[in-house]
Protein backbone atom coordinates (compact mmCIF):
# COMPACT_ATOMS: atom_id res chain seq x y z
CA UNK A 1 0.00 0.00 0.00
CA UNK A 2 1.10 3.31 -1.14
CA UNK A 3 2.17 5.48 2.30
CA UNK A 4 0.74 8.73 0.20
CA UNK A 5 -2.38 10.61 1.35
CA UNK A 6 -4.99 11.05 -1.16
CA UNK A 7 -8.31 11.87 1.00
CA UNK A 8 -7.81 14.32 3.95
CA UNK A 9 -10.30 15.70 6.28
CA UNK A 10 -9.38 18.90 8.30
CA UNK A 11 -11.40 20.04 11.21
CA UNK A 12 -14.27 19.82 9.09
CA UNK A 13 -18.00 20.49 10.12
CA UNK A 14 -20.59 19.73 8.21
CA UNK A 15 -24.70 20.65 9.02
CA UNK A 16 -27.91 20.71 7.58
CA UNK A 17 -29.53 22.34 10.07
CA UNK A 18 -28.30 24.93 12.21
CA UNK A 19 -26.80 23.90 15.59
CA UNK A 20 -27.62 20.28 14.52
CA UNK A 21 -24.21 19.19 13.44
CA UNK A 22 -23.91 16.15 11.41
CA UNK A 23 -20.14 16.21 11.51
CA UNK A 24 -18.12 18.73 14.21
CA UNK A 25 -14.11 19.38 14.15
CA UNK A 26 -13.68 15.74 12.27
CA UNK A 27 -10.33 14.77 11.28
CA UNK A 28 -8.66 11.52 9.91
CA UNK A 29 -7.15 10.79 6.49
CA UNK A 30 -6.90 7.90 3.42
CA UNK A 31 -4.35 6.02 2.15
CA UNK A 32 -3.85 5.77 -1.41
CA UNK A 33 -4.51 1.91 -2.61
CA UNK A 34 -6.54 1.47 1.03
CA UNK A 35 -9.68 -0.83 1.45
CA UNK A 36 -11.51 1.34 3.80
CA UNK A 37 -15.11 0.74 5.47
CA UNK A 38 -17.15 3.54 6.96
CA UNK A 39 -19.25 2.51 10.24
CA UNK A 40 -21.77 4.34 11.70
CA UNK A 41 -25.62 4.23 13.01
CA UNK A 42 -28.26 5.18 10.10
CA UNK A 43 -28.33 9.18 9.88
CA UNK A 44 -25.07 9.45 10.92
CA UNK A 45 -23.64 11.14 7.61
CA UNK A 46 -21.93 8.21 6.05
CA UNK A 47 -23.53 9.30 2.83
CA UNK A 48 -22.90 12.81 3.50
CA UNK A 49 -19.51 12.06 3.62
CA UNK A 50 -18.97 10.45 0.89
CA UNK A 51 -20.73 13.94 -1.05
CA UNK A 52 -17.97 16.08 0.85
CA UNK A 53 -15.82 14.13 -0.91
CA UNK A 54 -17.00 14.23 -4.41
CA UNK A 55 -17.49 18.31 -3.52
CA UNK A 56 -21.71 17.60 -4.04
CA UNK A 57 -21.39 19.26 -0.59
CA UNK A 58 -19.28 22.00 1.08
CA UNK A 59 -18.38 22.00 4.52
CA UNK A 60 -19.26 24.82 6.73
CA UNK A 61 -15.89 24.80 8.58
CA UNK A 62 -12.62 22.99 8.10
CA UNK A 63 -11.02 21.55 4.50
CA UNK A 64 -11.59 18.64 2.34
CA UNK A 65 -8.80 17.85 0.75
CA UNK A 66 -7.97 15.11 -2.12
CA UNK A 67 -4.59 14.67 -3.51
CA UNK A 68 -4.17 15.15 -6.19
CA UNK A 69 -6.67 17.69 -7.10
CA UNK A 70 -7.51 16.31 -10.84
CA UNK A 71 -7.84 12.33 -8.92
CA UNK A 72 -10.55 10.72 -10.46
CA UNK A 73 -13.43 9.93 -7.76
CA UNK A 74 -16.74 8.04 -8.98
CA UNK A 75 -19.61 6.77 -6.41
CA UNK A 76 -21.68 4.04 -6.89
CA UNK A 77 -25.08 5.08 -5.06
CA UNK A 78 -27.32 2.90 -2.85
CA UNK A 79 -30.78 3.34 -5.46
CA UNK A 80 -31.14 4.23 -9.19
CA UNK A 81 -31.74 8.12 -9.71
CA UNK A 82 -35.32 8.36 -11.01
CA UNK A 83 -34.13 11.18 -13.58
CA UNK A 84 -31.83 8.09 -15.09
CA UNK A 85 -34.75 4.93 -15.00
CA UNK A 86 -35.78 6.16 -18.20
CA UNK A 87 -32.63 6.05 -20.17
CA UNK A 88 -31.85 2.90 -21.76
CA UNK A 89 -28.56 0.61 -20.70
CA UNK A 90 -26.23 2.41 -23.14
CA UNK A 91 -27.39 5.82 -22.29
CA UNK A 92 -26.68 5.13 -18.58
CA UNK A 93 -23.60 4.30 -18.94
CA UNK A 94 -22.72 7.14 -21.53
CA UNK A 95 -24.00 9.90 -18.50
CA UNK A 96 -20.51 8.21 -16.99
CA UNK A 97 -18.12 10.06 -19.08
CA UNK A 98 -18.09 13.66 -19.73
CA UNK A 99 -17.07 12.92 -23.62
CA UNK A 100 -18.22 10.67 -26.35
CA UNK A 101 -16.46 7.31 -25.77
CA UNK A 102 -17.00 5.85 -29.25
CA UNK A 103 -15.96 2.31 -28.12
CA UNK A 104 -18.66 3.19 -25.67
CA UNK A 105 -20.57 -0.89 -26.36
CA UNK A 106 -16.97 -2.67 -25.84
CA UNK A 107 -15.99 -0.56 -22.13
CA UNK A 108 -20.05 -1.90 -21.32
CA UNK A 109 -18.98 -5.45 -22.93
CA UNK A 110 -15.55 -5.64 -20.08
CA UNK A 111 -17.08 -4.08 -17.23
CA UNK A 112 -20.69 -6.38 -16.95
CA UNK A 113 -17.45 -9.27 -17.24
CA UNK A 114 -16.45 -7.77 -14.19
CA UNK A 115 -19.72 -7.50 -12.11
CA UNK A 116 -21.16 -10.48 -13.52
CA UNK A 117 -23.85 -9.74 -15.58
CA UNK A 118 -23.20 -12.02 -17.92
CA UNK A 119 -23.24 -14.91 -16.18
CA UNK A 120 -26.00 -14.54 -13.64
CA UNK A 121 -28.52 -11.08 -14.10
CA UNK A 122 -29.49 -10.99 -17.64
CA UNK A 123 -30.63 -14.28 -19.36
CA UNK A 124 -28.22 -15.01 -22.78
CA UNK A 125 -28.80 -16.52 -26.39
CA UNK A 126 -25.44 -15.74 -27.36
CA UNK A 127 -22.79 -13.30 -26.10
CA UNK A 128 -23.75 -10.24 -28.60
CA UNK A 129 -27.37 -10.52 -28.77
CA UNK A 130 -27.54 -10.57 -25.15
CA UNK A 131 -25.80 -7.47 -24.93
CA UNK A 132 -27.51 -6.17 -27.96
CA UNK A 133 -30.62 -6.96 -26.20
CA UNK A 134 -29.44 -5.48 -22.48
CA UNK A 135 -28.07 -2.39 -24.11
CA UNK A 136 -31.23 -1.19 -25.44
CA UNK A 137 -33.31 -2.28 -22.53
CA UNK A 138 -34.91 0.89 -20.51
CA UNK A 139 -33.31 1.18 -16.91
CA UNK A 140 -36.36 0.88 -14.93
CA UNK A 141 -37.21 -2.28 -16.47
CA UNK A 142 -34.56 -4.37 -14.71
CA UNK A 143 -34.66 -5.84 -11.37
CA UNK A 144 -33.52 -4.47 -8.14
CA UNK A 145 -30.74 -6.90 -8.20
CA UNK A 146 -30.02 -5.92 -12.29
CA UNK A 147 -29.93 -2.08 -10.97
CA UNK A 148 -27.56 -2.88 -8.50
CA UNK A 149 -24.96 -4.55 -10.66
CA UNK A 150 -25.69 -1.68 -13.43
CA UNK A 151 -25.12 1.38 -10.29
CA UNK A 152 -21.54 -0.37 -9.33
CA UNK A 153 -20.76 -0.78 -13.26
CA UNK A 154 -21.57 2.81 -13.92
CA UNK A 155 -18.83 3.25 -11.27
CA UNK A 156 -15.96 0.65 -12.49
CA UNK A 157 -16.39 1.68 -16.04
CA UNK A 158 -14.55 5.21 -15.00
CA UNK A 159 -11.65 3.14 -13.94
CA UNK A 160 -11.92 5.99 -11.04
CA UNK A 161 -8.42 6.69 -8.81
CA UNK A 162 -11.23 6.80 -5.70
CA UNK A 163 -13.93 4.30 -5.85
CA UNK A 164 -17.20 5.17 -3.60
CA UNK A 165 -19.65 2.45 -2.68
CA UNK A 166 -22.74 3.35 -1.15
CA UNK A 167 -24.72 -0.04 0.05
CA UNK A 168 -23.34 -2.50 -3.25
CA UNK A 169 -24.69 -6.06 -1.80
CA UNK A 170 -28.47 -4.26 -1.81
CA UNK A 171 -30.31 -6.53 -3.67
CA UNK A 172 -27.38 -8.44 -4.95
CA UNK A 173 -28.01 -12.51 -4.59
CA UNK A 174 -25.27 -14.54 -3.06
CA UNK A 175 -22.72 -14.80 -6.08
CA UNK A 176 -23.60 -11.19 -6.84
CA UNK A 177 -21.74 -10.64 -3.63
CA UNK A 178 -18.82 -13.29 -4.02
CA UNK A 179 -18.06 -11.63 -7.33
CA UNK A 180 -17.78 -8.19 -5.84
CA UNK A 181 -15.87 -9.49 -2.98
CA UNK A 182 -13.30 -10.91 -5.23
CA UNK A 183 -13.08 -8.29 -7.16
CA UNK A 184 -12.38 -5.04 -4.33
CA UNK A 185 -9.91 -7.99 -2.76
CA UNK A 186 -8.14 -7.37 -6.25
CA UNK A 187 -8.82 -4.08 -6.60
CA UNK A 188 -5.42 -1.63 -6.46
CA UNK A 189 -7.06 2.04 -6.27
CA UNK A 190 -8.52 3.47 -2.96
CA UNK A 191 -12.41 2.31 -2.28
CA UNK A 192 -13.81 3.33 0.01
CA UNK A 193 -17.75 1.25 1.37
CA UNK A 194 -20.53 2.00 3.40
CA UNK A 195 -22.17 -1.67 4.11
CA UNK A 196 -23.95 -3.44 6.83
CA UNK A 197 -23.17 -6.61 5.63
CA UNK A 198 -20.52 -7.72 8.13
CA UNK A 199 -18.89 -10.78 6.40
CA UNK A 200 -18.74 -8.60 3.19
CA UNK A 201 -17.17 -6.13 4.82
CA UNK A 202 -14.80 -8.42 6.94
CA UNK A 203 -13.23 -9.75 3.63
CA UNK A 204 -11.57 -6.99 2.59
CA UNK A 205 -11.22 -4.31 4.85
CA UNK A 206 -7.49 -2.77 5.89
CA UNK A 207 -9.16 0.20 8.12
CA UNK A 208 -12.26 1.40 9.43
CA UNK A 209 -13.57 5.47 9.49
CA UNK A 210 -16.65 5.06 12.32
CA UNK A 211 -18.91 8.23 12.23
CA UNK A 212 -20.26 8.32 15.54
CA UNK A 213 -23.48 9.64 15.90
CA UNK A 214 -23.55 11.00 19.36
CA UNK A 215 -19.98 13.21 19.64
CA UNK A 216 -20.30 13.94 15.49
CA UNK A 217 -16.56 12.57 15.26
CA UNK A 218 -14.80 10.54 12.99
CA UNK A 219 -12.74 7.65 14.69
CA UNK A 220 -10.10 5.53 12.62
CA UNK A 221 -9.11 2.08 13.01
CA UNK A 222 -6.46 0.04 11.26
CA UNK A 223 -7.50 -3.60 10.63
CA UNK A 224 -10.41 -5.34 9.06
CA UNK A 225 -14.38 -4.48 10.48
CA UNK A 226 -14.86 -7.79 12.96
CA UNK A 227 -11.02 -6.73 15.04
CA UNK A 228 -12.54 -2.59 14.71
CA UNK A 229 -15.86 -4.15 15.82
CA UNK A 230 -14.31 -6.35 19.06
CA UNK A 231 -11.83 -3.04 19.52
CA UNK A 232 -14.83 -0.77 20.16
CA UNK A 233 -16.07 -3.70 22.31
CA UNK A 234 -12.98 -3.80 24.98
CA UNK A 235 -12.73 -0.62 24.62
CA UNK A 236 -16.05 -0.03 25.97
CA UNK A 237 -15.43 -2.51 28.63
CA UNK A 238 -12.46 -1.12 29.48
CA UNK A 239 -13.92 2.63 29.86
CA UNK A 240 -16.52 1.12 32.23
CA UNK A 241 -14.24 -0.48 34.30
CA UNK A 242 -11.61 2.76 34.80
CA UNK A 243 -14.99 4.83 35.86
CA UNK A 244 -16.04 2.68 38.12
CA UNK A 245 -12.78 2.87 39.85
CA UNK A 246 -12.89 6.91 39.71
CA UNK A 247 -16.30 6.94 40.78
CA UNK A 248 -15.20 4.84 44.18
CA UNK A 249 -12.04 6.61 44.20
CA UNK A 250 -14.39 9.96 44.09
CA UNK A 251 -16.70 8.68 46.94
CA UNK A 252 -14.15 7.94 49.33
CA UNK A 253 -12.28 11.09 48.88
CA UNK A 254 -15.24 13.08 49.83
CA UNK A 255 -16.34 10.38 52.17
CA UNK A 256 -13.01 11.19 53.82
CA UNK A 257 -13.54 15.35 53.51
CA UNK A 258 -16.87 15.32 54.93
CA UNK A 259 -15.08 13.94 57.83
CA UNK A 260 -12.13 16.29 58.58
CA UNK A 261 -14.04 19.52 57.98
CA UNK A 262 -16.31 18.48 60.83
CA UNK A 263 -13.45 17.85 63.07
CA UNK A 264 -12.45 21.57 62.23
CA UNK A 265 -8.67 23.18 63.31
CA UNK A 266 -5.70 21.91 61.03
CA UNK A 267 -8.07 19.12 59.41
CA UNK A 268 -9.86 21.45 57.62
CA UNK A 269 -7.26 22.00 55.18
CA UNK A 270 -6.64 18.22 55.08
CA UNK A 271 -10.56 18.00 53.96
CA UNK A 272 -9.23 20.86 51.15
CA UNK A 273 -6.86 18.66 49.71
CA UNK A 274 -9.40 15.42 49.97
CA UNK A 275 -12.01 17.69 48.19
CA UNK A 276 -9.32 18.82 45.42
CA UNK A 277 -8.28 15.02 44.79
CA UNK A 278 -11.84 13.99 44.17
CA UNK A 279 -12.11 16.96 41.60
CA UNK A 280 -9.28 15.66 39.80
CA UNK A 281 -10.64 11.99 39.71
CA UNK A 282 -13.70 13.53 38.52
CA UNK A 283 -11.36 14.93 35.76
CA UNK A 284 -10.06 11.22 35.08
CA UNK A 285 -13.63 10.23 33.90
CA UNK A 286 -13.62 9.72 30.48
CA UNK A 287 -16.83 10.10 28.40
CA UNK A 288 -17.94 6.31 27.38
CA UNK A 289 -18.54 6.07 23.63
CA UNK A 290 -22.07 5.00 23.70
CA UNK A 291 -22.88 2.43 21.34
CA UNK A 292 -25.13 2.43 18.16
CA UNK A 293 -28.65 2.55 19.44
CA UNK A 294 -31.50 -0.48 18.71
CA UNK A 295 -34.59 -0.69 17.46
CA UNK A 296 -37.06 -1.73 20.49
CA UNK A 297 -38.86 -4.64 19.53
CA UNK A 298 -41.76 -4.72 18.12
CA UNK A 299 -44.76 -6.73 16.86
CA UNK A 300 -46.79 -6.81 13.75
CA UNK A 301 -50.53 -7.35 14.46
CA UNK A 302 -52.59 -9.19 12.18
CA UNK A 303 -56.06 -7.82 10.80
CA UNK A 304 -58.88 -8.58 12.62
CA UNK A 305 -61.18 -11.09 10.48
CA UNK A 306 -64.82 -11.29 11.04
CA UNK A 307 -66.07 -15.04 12.06
CA UNK A 308 -66.71 -15.86 8.43
CA UNK A 309 -63.64 -15.24 7.46
CA UNK A 310 -62.21 -19.29 6.13
CA UNK A 311 -58.32 -18.44 7.06
CA UNK A 312 -57.44 -18.58 3.21
CA UNK A 313 -55.71 -15.26 2.34
CA UNK A 314 -53.81 -15.95 -1.11
CA UNK A 315 -54.22 -18.32 -3.35
CA UNK A 316 -52.02 -18.99 -6.50
CA UNK A 317 -52.38 -20.97 -9.54
CA UNK A 318 -49.41 -20.04 -11.67
CA UNK A 319 -45.82 -18.86 -11.16
CA UNK A 320 -43.81 -17.37 -13.53
CA UNK A 321 -39.35 -17.01 -14.23
CA UNK A 322 -37.38 -15.47 -16.23
CA UNK A 323 -35.78 -18.25 -17.77
CA UNK A 324 -32.78 -18.24 -20.74
CA UNK A 325 -34.94 -18.15 -23.71
CA UNK A 326 -37.45 -16.04 -22.34
CA UNK A 327 -41.07 -17.07 -19.61
CA UNK A 328 -41.79 -19.86 -18.08
CA UNK A 329 -44.31 -20.23 -16.19
CA UNK A 330 -45.51 -23.46 -14.42
CA UNK A 331 -49.47 -23.99 -12.78
CA UNK A 332 -49.80 -24.76 -8.92
CA UNK A 333 -52.50 -25.18 -6.76
CA UNK A 334 -50.87 -23.04 -3.68
CA UNK A 335 -52.81 -21.90 -0.60
CA UNK A 336 -51.64 -19.14 1.81
CA UNK A 337 -53.32 -19.35 4.90
CA UNK A 338 -53.44 -17.14 7.85
CA UNK A 339 -50.06 -17.65 10.26
CA UNK A 340 -48.47 -19.12 7.09
CA UNK A 341 -44.84 -17.87 5.86
CA UNK A 342 -43.90 -18.10 2.32
CA UNK A 343 -40.32 -17.80 0.84
CA UNK A 344 -39.46 -17.00 -2.84
CA UNK A 345 -36.06 -17.86 -3.43
CA UNK A 346 -33.78 -17.35 -7.20
CA UNK A 347 -31.03 -15.32 -8.43
CA UNK A 348 -31.04 -12.26 -9.58
CA UNK A 349 -33.52 -11.01 -12.74
CA UNK A 350 -35.23 -14.34 -12.35
CA UNK A 351 -38.45 -12.14 -11.87
CA UNK A 352 -38.88 -12.64 -7.76
CA UNK A 353 -39.51 -8.42 -7.28
CA UNK A 354 -42.01 -8.83 -10.20
CA UNK A 355 -43.80 -11.58 -8.73
CA UNK A 356 -44.37 -9.64 -5.35
CA UNK A 357 -45.20 -6.42 -7.26
CA UNK A 358 -48.37 -8.54 -8.88
CA UNK A 359 -48.95 -9.57 -5.80
CA UNK A 360 -49.35 -6.28 -4.25
CA UNK A 361 -51.13 -4.13 -6.52
CA UNK A 362 -53.75 -7.60 -4.90
CA UNK A 363 -55.05 -8.19 -8.50
CA UNK A 364 -53.43 -9.90 -11.34
CA UNK A 365 -52.98 -13.64 -13.22
CA UNK A 366 -52.36 -16.30 -11.33
CA UNK A 367 -53.37 -15.32 -8.13
CA UNK A 368 -56.03 -14.40 -5.84
CA UNK A 369 -55.99 -12.08 -2.77
CA UNK A 370 -59.04 -12.60 -0.18
CA UNK A 371 -61.84 -9.87 -0.35
CA UNK A 372 -60.57 -6.56 2.03
CA UNK A 373 -57.37 -8.21 2.66
CA UNK A 374 -54.66 -5.27 3.86
CA UNK A 375 -51.76 -5.51 2.09
CA UNK A 376 -48.26 -3.94 3.83
CA UNK A 377 -45.65 -3.88 1.29
CA UNK A 378 -42.18 -3.63 1.93
CA UNK A 379 -40.62 -2.27 -0.86
CA UNK A 380 -37.05 -2.63 -1.87
CA UNK A 381 -36.62 0.97 -3.62
CA UNK A 382 -39.49 2.63 -1.04
CA UNK A 383 -41.46 3.27 -4.52
CA UNK A 384 -44.76 3.24 -2.64
CA UNK A 385 -43.82 5.96 -0.64
CA UNK A 386 -44.76 9.62 -1.96
CA UNK A 387 -41.20 11.31 -1.50
CA UNK A 388 -42.52 14.80 -0.93
CA UNK A 389 -44.93 13.27 2.15
CA UNK A 390 -43.94 14.21 5.60
CA UNK A 391 -43.09 11.35 6.96
CA UNK A 392 -45.28 11.77 9.95
CA UNK A 393 -47.77 11.67 7.71
CA UNK A 394 -46.80 8.52 5.66
CA UNK A 395 -47.97 6.97 8.82
CA UNK A 396 -50.78 8.48 10.20
CA UNK A 397 -52.14 7.05 7.00
CA UNK A 398 -51.67 3.88 7.85
CA UNK A 399 -53.47 3.70 10.57
CA UNK A 400 -57.30 2.83 10.70
CA UNK A 401 -57.87 4.82 13.86
CA UNK A 402 -55.40 7.77 14.57
CA UNK A 403 -53.94 8.16 17.65
CA UNK A 404 -50.86 10.31 17.52
CA UNK A 405 -49.80 9.50 20.88
CA UNK A 406 -49.14 5.35 19.61
CA UNK A 407 -48.02 7.02 16.57
CA UNK A 408 -45.29 8.84 18.24
CA UNK A 409 -44.44 6.05 20.68
CA UNK A 410 -44.44 3.50 17.90
CA UNK A 411 -42.19 5.99 15.76
CA UNK A 412 -39.52 6.57 18.99
CA UNK A 413 -39.06 2.63 18.76
CA UNK A 414 -37.63 3.00 15.40
CA UNK A 415 -35.53 6.08 16.24
CA UNK A 416 -37.89 8.46 14.47
CA UNK A 417 -38.22 11.34 16.61
CA UNK A 418 -40.21 14.42 16.20
CA UNK A 419 -37.47 16.18 14.06
CA UNK A 420 -37.39 13.23 11.79
CA UNK A 421 -41.47 13.18 11.60
CA UNK A 422 -41.65 16.07 10.70
CA UNK A 423 -39.31 16.14 7.48
CA UNK A 424 -40.41 14.52 4.18
CA UNK A 425 -39.60 11.27 3.32
CA UNK A 426 -37.01 12.85 0.72
CA UNK A 427 -34.91 13.82 3.38
CA UNK A 428 -34.11 10.71 5.28
CA UNK A 429 -31.32 8.56 4.59
CA UNK A 430 -31.79 5.23 2.63
CA UNK A 431 -31.55 3.26 6.59
CA UNK A 432 -34.34 5.59 8.24
CA UNK A 433 -37.13 5.01 5.12
CA UNK A 434 -36.53 1.17 5.88
CA UNK A 435 -37.31 2.18 9.12
CA UNK A 436 -40.38 4.40 8.53
CA UNK A 437 -40.91 1.48 6.31
CA UNK A 438 -41.43 -1.25 9.43
CA UNK A 439 -42.80 1.48 11.86
CA UNK A 440 -45.93 1.70 9.06
CA UNK A 441 -46.24 -1.95 8.86
CA UNK A 442 -46.62 -2.21 12.32
CA UNK A 443 -49.14 0.82 12.54
CA UNK A 444 -51.66 -0.97 9.29
CA UNK A 445 -51.85 -4.25 11.23
CA UNK A 446 -52.18 -6.02 7.26
CA UNK A 447 -53.86 -9.41 6.82
CA UNK A 448 -51.05 -10.45 4.07
CA UNK A 449 -47.00 -8.90 4.67
CA UNK A 450 -45.09 -9.23 1.08
CA UNK A 451 -41.74 -8.16 1.86
CA UNK A 452 -38.90 -7.76 -1.28
CA UNK A 453 -35.47 -7.54 0.37
CA UNK A 454 -36.44 -5.99 4.11
CA UNK A 455 -32.92 -5.85 5.35
CA UNK A 456 -31.53 -3.20 2.37
CA UNK A 457 -30.52 -0.37 4.09
CA UNK A 458 -30.81 -1.83 7.61
CA UNK A 459 -28.27 -1.33 10.33
CA UNK A 460 -27.22 -5.22 11.04
CA UNK A 461 -27.84 -4.27 14.86
CA UNK A 462 -31.60 -3.92 13.79
CA UNK A 463 -32.22 -7.17 11.75
CA UNK A 464 -32.73 -9.63 14.83
CA UNK A 465 -35.14 -7.10 16.14
CA UNK A 466 -36.60 -7.09 12.67
CA UNK A 467 -36.66 -11.23 12.23
CA UNK A 468 -38.00 -11.47 15.75
CA UNK A 469 -40.79 -9.48 14.52
CA UNK A 470 -41.87 -11.36 11.27
CA UNK A 471 -41.15 -14.86 12.56
CA UNK A 472 -43.86 -14.28 15.47
CA UNK A 473 -46.14 -12.61 12.82
CA UNK A 474 -49.59 -14.53 12.48
CA UNK A 475 -50.62 -13.15 9.44
CA UNK A 476 -49.50 -14.50 6.00
CA UNK A 477 -46.32 -13.42 5.03
CA UNK A 478 -44.05 -13.67 1.14
CA UNK A 479 -40.96 -12.55 1.15
CA UNK A 480 -37.57 -11.84 -0.72
CA UNK A 481 -34.56 -12.20 0.54
CA UNK A 482 -31.05 -12.60 -0.68
CA UNK A 483 -29.44 -12.74 3.83
CA UNK A 484 -29.58 -16.46 4.72
CA UNK A 485 -28.49 -15.75 8.21
CA UNK A 486 -31.80 -13.45 8.51
CA UNK A 487 -33.97 -15.88 6.60
CA UNK A 488 -32.78 -18.41 9.02
CA UNK A 489 -34.08 -16.84 12.56
CA UNK A 490 -37.90 -16.39 10.75
CA UNK A 491 -40.31 -19.14 10.79
CA UNK A 492 -40.57 -20.40 7.09
CA UNK A 493 -43.87 -23.06 6.14
CA UNK A 494 -42.92 -22.94 2.22
CA UNK A 495 -40.41 -22.24 0.10
CA UNK A 496 -40.58 -21.92 -3.91
CA UNK A 497 -37.44 -21.85 -6.19
CA UNK A 498 -38.11 -19.73 -9.24
CA UNK A 499 -34.94 -21.26 -10.94
CA UNK A 500 -36.77 -24.49 -10.25
CA UNK A 501 -39.49 -23.97 -12.61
Amino acid sequence: MADNVIIRFSDVTFEYHHNKPLLEEASFSVHSGSRITLMGQNGAGKSTLFKLITGELRPAEGDVFVTPKDASIAIARQVMPQDLAGFSVRDYFATAFTEKKYNLDKLIKDVFEVVNINQSAFAKASADATLSTILNKRVAELSGGQQARLLLAHALIQNPDILLLDEPTNNLDQAGIEHLTGFLMMYEKTVLVISHDADFLNAFSDGVLYLDVFTHKVEQYSGNYLDTVEEIKNRIERENLQNARMQLEIKEKRSQAEVFAHKGGKLRAVAKRMREAAEEAETAVVTVRQEDKTIRDFTISMQEFDKFFDGKILELSEISAVREHGMVTKEVEMTIRKNTHLLFTGPNGIGKTTMLQKLASGHGQGFKVAKDVKIGYYKQDFGNFNFSQKAFDALKEAMQKFDEHILRSTAAGFLLDGKLLDQPIAALSEGQKGLLSFCRLALMQPGLLILDEPTNHINFRHLPVIAKALHSYEGALVMVSHIPDFVSQIRIDQTIDLNSL
